[in-house]
C-alpha cells in the first residue's frame, strides 16, 4: 500500500469503527445502571440483536483465518464444527431457553445452585473462571492481534520490531473492545455486535466474489467453474480419518461440544437470557442458526480460491487468506475490512469480558455479601473486576508468542477441562428429579482429574481423537450422576419453579423454522459432498433427488403447520 492508502484506510476505519461505538451509545445511555440492566441489557433485547450477537461472538480472526486455512491445506471437513452447530441452536431454542427464561436465570451457575447447591455453583464458577482468564481471554486478543498483524503488516507502517508491535496491537484492541463491555454492559456488546455482523456478511460475501473474479479473470463464472472441475476434492466435507475433522466425530463428541457451547456457555447464552420475550430469544437462536450454515460459503470458500490462485506453495495454511485479501480486495473497502475484522475481534473480547465480569460479582461476590449487595454495588464490582480481567489478559495475552505452535492445542485441552462436565451436569439436571448435588461434584472432579491424566500423562498411548474421547467422557459421567441418583437421591425430589420475568408464549413458527434449518445442514453437507460440488463429474442425479425430497418434506411441514395455526 502506498502512503496515501494507508492514511485511507486507517482513516475510514476509524470513521466505521467510531460510527458503531455512537449508535451503540445512543442506544444505552441510561441503561447499564441497574443489575438486569447491566447484565441482561434490563430482559429487553429482540431477535435482530440476539442474533447479531451471537453471530459476532462466535465469529472471530481465529475463524476468518483458521477456517480458510483449513480449506486451504485440506478440504471442507472443518465445517462441521460451524455447520453443526445450527442443530445445537435448535436445541438452544426449543428445549434450554424455555427453561432458562422460565426461571429467571442471570447466569449458568444461578441454574446450577437452584438444581444442586451453591457448592456445585461455586465449582462450575470456578471452571468458567479460570478457562476464561487464563486460555480464552487472551487467546482471543492474541489471535486477533496477529491477524491485524499479518494483514496490514503492522511491524513494517509503525517500525516496530514484531513482538512489541505484537504487545501495542494488543493493548490498542483490548482497550477499545473492554470499554464497550466495561461502561455499557451486555446491551451496548449486543448493539456493537449487530452493526459489526451486518458488516461481517457484506464483507463475507464480497471476498469470495471479488476472489472468483480475481481467479476468472475478471469472470465470475469462470472462476466458479475452476474451483469445481479442477481439483474438486477441496469442496469435500465429508472427512476422512486424517482430515482435521473426521466425519464421524459429527455423531459423537461433537454433539456435546456444540450442545456445551451454544446452551451453557455463559459468554454465549448471556445474550439469550436477556431477551424480552421467549418468541423473541427463539427467534434470534434460530437466525443465528441460519448465519452458521453460511460459515463455509463466506469463510472457506476464499481458502479454496486461494488454493487454485497460489497452489500449495504458501508457507503456512494461515497466509491463504490475508495473502487473498491483500491480492483481491480493492482499497476503498480495506478501511471497513479492518473495521469488521477488528470488531469481530472486539465482540468476543467483550463478550468474553462481560460474563466473566458477571460471574465473579454475580456468583462469587453476591452470595459473599448476601442480601446487603445492592444492584449499584453489583454493577461497580462487575466494572472493577472488567478492568483487573483486562489488565491481566493484557499481560497473557502476548505471552502466547513465545509458542504459537501450541496456541490451539492450548485452547483445546483447556476447554476440554470445562465442556463436557458442564453439558453433563445441566441435561441430568434438567431431566432428573433425584440425582444429587453429590453426582455433579463427583463429575467435575473425575472429569479433571481423568481429562488432566489422558491430556499430560497417557497422551502417547490413548490415540483416540479428541472429539470421541469427548463422547466417551460424556457417557461415563452421565453414568456417574445417574448412579448416584440411584445410590444416594436427594431426600426431596428437586422441581422446577417457574418465576419468569418475561413473556414466556413460544413462537408459533419455532418448529417448523428448526426442521428447516436441520434441512439446511443436511443439504449443505449434501452439496458440498462426493455426489455434490466434490464429485468430479459433477452433480448428478442422486444429489438432485435427494434436495427434492428435502423441499418436498418441508413444504408439507409447513404446510401443516400453517393449517395448525390458522384461526379456526
Amino acid at each position: 500500500m502506498s502512503s496515501g492508502d494507508l492514511v485511507f484506510t486507517a482513516l475510514s476505519c476509524v470513521f466505521f469503527m467510531a460510527l458503531v461505538g455512537w449508535i451503540s451509545w445512543l442506544k444505552t445511555r441510561g441503561t447499564a445502571d441497574t443489575k438486569d440492566g447491566y447484565f441482561l441489557a434490563g430482559r429487553g433485547l429482540g431477535a435482530t440483536f440476539i442474533a447479531g450477537s451471537l453471530l459476532l461472538t462466535n465469529l472471530s480472526a481465529e475463524q476468518l483465518i483458521g477456517l480458510n486455512g483449513s480449506s486451504y491445506g485440506f478440504n471442507m471437513s472443518s465445517m462441521g464444527w460451524e455447520v453443526t452447530a445450527a442443530v445445537a441452536t435448535i436445541a438452544m431454542a426449543l428445549i434450554f431457553l424455555p427453561k432458562y427464561l422460565a426461571g429467571a436465570f442471570t447466569t449458568l451457575p444461578q441454574f446450577l445452585n437452584d438444581r444442586f447447591d451453591p457448592t456445585v455453583r461455586r465449582m462450575s464458577v470456578v471452571l468458567f473462571m479460570l478457562g476464561y482468564g487464563f486460555v480464552t481471554i487472551p487467546s482471543v486478543l492474541y489471535s486477533g492481534s496477529v491477524a491485524v498483524l499479518l494483514l496490514f503488516d503492522i511491524p513494517a507502517l509503525t517500525g516496530l520490531a514484531y513482538f512489541p508491535a505484537l504487545v501495542a496491537t494488543v493493548i490498542v484492541i483490548g482497550v477499545i473492545g473492554a470499554v464497550y463491555a466495561i461502561f455499557g454492559g451486555l446491551r451496548a456488546v449486543a448493539i456493537s455486535d449487530t452493526l459489526n455482523g451486518v458488516g461481517l456478511l457484506i464483507i463475507g460475501v464480497l471476498v469470495p466474489v471479488f476472489g472468483l473474479m480475481a481467479l476468472g479473470d475478471g469472470s465470475m463464472g469462470d472462476g466458479l467453474a475452476q474451483i469445481t472441475t479442477q481439483n474438486p476434492e477441496k469442496l469435500n466435507a465429508i472427512g476422512s480419518s486424517t482430515d482435521p475433522t473426521p466425519f464421524g466425530t459429527l455423531f459423537t463428541g461433537m454433539i456435546f461440544a456444540n450442545l456445551f457451547y451454544w446452551c451453557t456457555n455463559q459468554y454465549v447464552i448471556q445474550r439469550t437470557l436477556g431477551a424480552r420475550s421467549l418468541a423473541e430469544g427463539q427467534k434470534g437462536v434460530l437466525f443465528s442458526g441460519f448465519f452458521k450454515i453460511l460459515v463455509p460459503f463466506m469463510m472457506m470458500i476464499p481458502g479454496v480460491i486461494a488454493f487454485h490462485m497460489y497452489g500449495p506453495g504458501l508457507g503456512t495454511i494461515d497466509e491463504a487468506y490475508p495473502r487473498l485479501i491483500r491480492d483481491v480486495l480493492p482499497v476503498y473497502l480495506s478501511g471497513f475490512f479492518l473495521a469488521v475484522l477488528l470488531g469481530a475481534v472486539f465482540s468476543s473480547f467483550n463478550s468474553l469480558l462481560n460474563s466473566a465480569a458477571t460471574l465473579f460479582s454475580l456468583d462469587v461476590y453476591a452470595p459473599a455479601r448476601g442480601d446487603k449487595a445492592t444492584d449499584a454495588e453489583l454493577v461497580r464490582v462487575a466494572k472493577i473486576a472488567s478492568i483487573v480481567i483486562a489488565l491481566f489478559s493484557f499481560v497473557v495475552a502476548p505471552l502466547l508468542y513465545f509458542s504459537p505452535e501450541g496456541l490451539w492445542q492450548i485452547i483445546r485441552i483447556f476447554t476440554g477441562f470445562y465442556n463436557i462436565p458442564t453439558i453433563v451436569i445441566v441435561l441430568v439436571g434438567l431431566f432428573t428429579a433425584r440425582v444429587p448435588a453429590l453426582g455433579a461434584k463427583l463429575v467435575i472432579i473425575f472429569h479433571v482429574i481423568t481429562y488432566g491424566l489422558i491430556r499430560f500423562v497417557f497422551d502417547d498411548s490413548i490415540t483416540l481423537h479428541f472429539i470421541h474421547l469427548y463422547a466417551v467422557l460424556f457417557w461415563i459421567e452421565v453414568g456417574i450422576m445417574l448412579l448416584c441418583g440411584w445410590l444416594a437421591p436427594r431426600e426431596k425430589l428437586w422441581s422446577f419453579t417457574a418465576k419468569a420475568e418475561v413473556d414466556m408464549t413460544p413462537w408459533r413458527f419455532a418448529k417448523p423454522l428448526a426442521v428447516t434449518l436441520f434441512s439446511c445442514v443436511v443439504a449443505t453437507y449434501l452439496l458440498f459432498s462426493p455426489i455434490g460440488l466434490a464429485s468430479a463429474s459433477g452433480m448428478g442425479a442422486l444429489f438432485a433427488v435427494l434436495i427434492g425430497i428435502l423441499v418436498i418434506a418441508n413444504a408439507a411441514i409447513w404446510a401443516l403447520a400453517a393449517r395448525r395455526l390458522a384461526p379456526a
